[in-house]
């Protein structure tokens, strides 16, 4: 075993001189009403600690807990399509899975992906890999959990055409949607260093997280953070996940600067969130004109300082950013 990401529930094995495997597991309760939507974004999802890696996806089994005497099993079939489809997307195989009776329906993935890995290297992104000096790139807008919790406390006819929710709805379901495949291959490309996928401890747990591990503080400018349409008010309006408290009080001895909306939105737990991750400054202005290119809402957010601690300085706030593919 090569080792592990440290921020993620994700192993390394090196199967010879040229390849290391990877695998990791994910799942959840329903984030959409939708079924094959939910099974999509689950999948997205699971496969994002492999594209953190700068792996490739190459199979994967569907894990999922049904309440049959609740649910038809034929809603099942559609989530399942759902997470098909994203495999489709991506190029991996599904190859089979294990269902059980449950209280609730669940949802996820564990897959396995590969690295290319020449003599005497691994290949291998990880969270411990930062150096001062160097740029950190967001590749998607931040919101989901946000937007999840004013979704429960919304009508179905709130994300419905015309509706309060319904372009932070279609924005949302698309990002989470849309696979980290990209945004590894840009990163890769750009000769990142270290990087993580942004999920549930939210952009300043993720990044507290590479900062500590590569023995580097970091300076976050909050103004240029990506942004789902809406998120702001949502915030304001109290549509704030639990997630995030428990996030920021875990952070509060790590974190200087922002002030409370500022610390609410970058905190937000995330699902199916984009990629994080440093390299020098030049290259990282590259990779997010390419990916902004692809249709990624990708920013320039920061970067790694000196010290030692991974402590986030938060400079500025928030602003009312759109994803690009919003209405």
């Amino acid at each position: 075993m090569v080792g592990t990401d440290t921020s993620d529930d994700a192993a390394v094995w090196r199967l010879d001189g040229d390849r290391l495997l990877v695998t990791s597991t994910d799942f959840f309760a329903p984030i959409v009403d939708d079924a094959r939507t939910w099974g999509r974004i689950a999948a997205a999802n699971a496969a994002s600690d492999i594209y953190a890696m700068g792996a490739s996806p190459l199979f994967a089994l569907n894990l999922a807990a049904w309440p049959r005497d609740v649910l038809p099993l034929d809603l099942l079939g559609e989530v399942l399509a759902g997470g098909a489809d994203a495999a489709a997307d991506g190029g991996w195989v599904v190859a089979g899975g294990h269902t059980i009776d449950g209280p609730e329906p669940v949802y996820g993935m564990s897959v396995t992906g590969t690295i290319a890995s020449a003599a005497g290297e691994t290949g291998l992104l990880t969270n411990a890999g930062g150096r001062p000096g160097q740029t950190l790139v967001l590749t998607k807008p931040l919101g989901t959990g946000l937007l999840a919790t004013a979704l429960k406390r919304s009508g179905p006819e709130a994300t419905e055409p015309g509706g309060d929710l319904h372009a932070a709805y279609e924005a949302g379901v698309a990002e989470m949607c849309r696979l980290n495949d990209a945004a590894a291959a840009a990163a890769i490309k750009a000769g990142a260093t270290a990087a993580t996928d942004v999920t549930g401890f939210g952009l300043l747990g993720h990044l507290t997280e590479l900062a500590a591990a590569s023995n580097v503080n970091a300076v976050l400018d909050a103004g240029v953070v990506p942004l789902l349409p809406d998120v702001i008010g949502f915030a304001t309006g109290g549509f704030v996940p639990g997630g995030t408290g428990r996030n920021l009080d875990h952070l509060a001895e790590r974190l200087d600067g922002g002030d409370e909306l500022t610390r609410t939105v970058l905190g937000d737990p995330q699902t199916s969130g984009g990629l994080l991750f440093s390299c020098d400054p030049q290259r990282a202005v590259g990779a997010m004109r390419e990916l902004r290119g692809n249709g990624h809402d990708a920013a320039v957010i920061g970067e790694l300082t000196s010290g030692s601690r991974g402590t986030i300085t938060i400079a500025g706030a928030v602003a009312g950013g759109t994803a690009l593919n919003a209405d």
